[in-house]
């Protein structure tokens, strides 16, 4: 049987966190489901894209094939999630 998988592409210091470059692929029917795949997968990462709760985190900005993403927002076979965490200063 094939896994579904969309491709997820790490920016920032979330990308120096897995380690492994900044595309990956993971399997979840959800972008929450999907980002809790991603951290169980990549331990160094977990608590900085959800919470303990595992509630996106505020910061964290989430794009399914270009356009801003909810945490149920269904996620697709070769979809492309892009993981931002938000830029601040001033």
């Amino acid at each position: 049987m094939l896994v579904d998988m969309a491709i997820v592409r790490l920016r920032g210091q979330l990308e120096k966190l897995a380690g492994s470059g900044s595309q990956h692929e993971v399997q979840g029917a959800t972008v929450n489901e999907l980002l809790a795949t991603l951290e169980s997968t990549h331990g160094a990462l977990e608590g900085w894209i959800l919470d303990e709760r595992g509630v996106l985190r505020r910061h964290i900005n989430v794009f399914v094939n270009g356009e801003i993403a909810q945490p149920d927002t269904a996620v697709s076979d070769g979809d492309r999630i892009e993981i931002l965490p938000a830029i601040s200063g001033g």
